[in-house]
């Protein structure tokens, strides 16, 4: 099993990462394990659309509007 070091973590995220591992009744690094292994296991939402498009029979056919927005700058102040 692999092992990694995270540097400069925040304060408040170390103790988020504590406060949820001591809801869930386990330890910190347990927390992070499952906490990496579900976000690496989420479904990549790009891939998720294509297979819901191909659950309902494809894109194919569907009409696609012409674009006739332009383009405006956004002012920062």
């Amino acid at each position: 099993m692999s092992s990694i070091v995270v540097r400069g973590l925040d304060d408040a995220v170390k103790r988020e990462i504590a406060a949820q591992a001591k809801e869930h009744g386990r330890s910190m690094e347990a927390e992070v394990r499952a906490i990496l292994t579900k976000a690496a296991r989420r479904p990549h939402i790009g891939v998720a659309l294509l297979a819901a498009a191909q659950d309902v029979g494809g894109i194919n056919g569907l009409p696609v509007p012409a674009r006739d927005d332009v383009a405006r700058a956004v002012e920062f102040e």
